[in-house]
């Protein structure tokens, strides 16, 4: 590992004060992970619901290391072509049409058709070569000269043989291209791969990954989420507003809210000026932490005993004299 990196990744304190600075509030297993993974040079595999903070922990992480982010969303019928590389076509038919004219230079001298066949082969590899390459994510990651931290988003949303693909990369860093051979990477990258658990992942996959499973966070650590990124929000309607996200998360609905509705309903309250929570107040902006009618509708009917039992759970504001 670099010695720059190694002094970033020296200890799991480092990691949880240089994340704070970022505005990234890591929990003792987020940062235990992060140091592990990033001493071992081994692939991370952060699972668990939306809008926890797992892309966002590949943001930060590559702000903090001081790397260029290079991102691949997965998809159903993802590909190679898509994900590692493809060929430049339009680049490769103008060589073909250059070729075509200067034809009789190529032939030269060629006494029969076996000759004019060789020569013809050995111009043939030329349009099979890096310069008419066109890399996709992976294969950027790769050639990053000074590293990079390279995030393939919701490995759960593409096919298993995607996934079968990725074995080579996630564990020798290293990809063969049939017309190039084998490309190792310049310098191994920190990879990060999340997943909303929308199917089971291959064993194959989880094998060479470590695994971080990143929940809900609990009231205390995701007040200090919303001070880190709402600092204007007051004391008292930040409590208000966490124990009344914490307590909706309990009912059964279709999505719960996430740590990034949370926020956005924090900037939406103080754009709103509000002070405290009280009921008309979140009926009126319930869809900004609720995104599906039927749980706006579940969470509306409850609303004011929500409201009442956030208060119970919220100390009394502070009278300031």
């Amino acid at each position: 590992m670099h010695a720059d990196f190694a002094k970033k990744l020296a200890d799991v304190d480092a990691i949880t004060s240089g994340f704070g600075d970022l505005g990234y509030i890591c929990s003792n297993p987020i940062a235990t992970a992060l140091f592990i993974a990033g001493n071992l040079e081994k692939p991370l595999l952060v699972e668990g619901p939306a809008g926890v903070g797992k892309t966002e922990l590949a943001n930060t992480m590559a702000a903090y290391m001081g790397l260029p982010m290079i991102r691949l969303q997965c998809y159903e019928g993802l590909d190679e072509a898509k994900a590692l590389y493809e060929w430049r076509y339009a680049k490769q038919l103008l060589y073909t049409q250059i070729l075509r004219d200067k034809i009789s230079e190529v032939l030269g001298d060629a006494a029969n058709l076996k000759e004019s066949m060789a020569k013809l082969h050995a111009h043939s590899d030329l349009f099979f070569s890096e310069q008419f390459v066109a890399p996709r994510p992976l294969l950027k990651a790769l050639r990053e000269e000074h590293g990079c931290v390279l995030l393939i988003d919701e490995i759960d949303k593409a096919d298993h043989e995607f996934e079968a693909f990725l074995l080579e990369i996630l564990s020798e860093y290293q990809v063969s291209i049939p017309e190039l051979g084998t490309i190792k990477a310049i310098r191994k990258p920190i990879v990060f791969l999340t997943s909303n658990n929308t199917r089971e992942l291959s064993d194959a996959l989880k094998r060479r990954c470590l695994h971080l499973y990143v929940p809900f966070p609990e009231a205390k650590l995701e007040r200090q989420i919303l001070r880190a990124r709402v600092p204007d929000i007051t004391e008292h309607l930040m409590r208000q507003l966490v124990a009344f996200v914490q307590n909706v998360r309990e009912l059964d609905l279709k999505k719960h809210p996430s740590v990034s509705e949370t926020i956005d309903w924090a900037r939406a309250l103080m754009l709103l000026n509000a002070s405290e929570l009280d009921g008309d107040l979140v009926r009126r902006t319930l869809n900004v932490i609720l995104k599906f009618e039927e749980d706006i509708t579940a969470v509306d009917r409850q609303a004011l005993e929500l409201v009442r039992q956030a208060e119970k759970a919220t100390p009394p504001p502070a009278i300031v004299k």
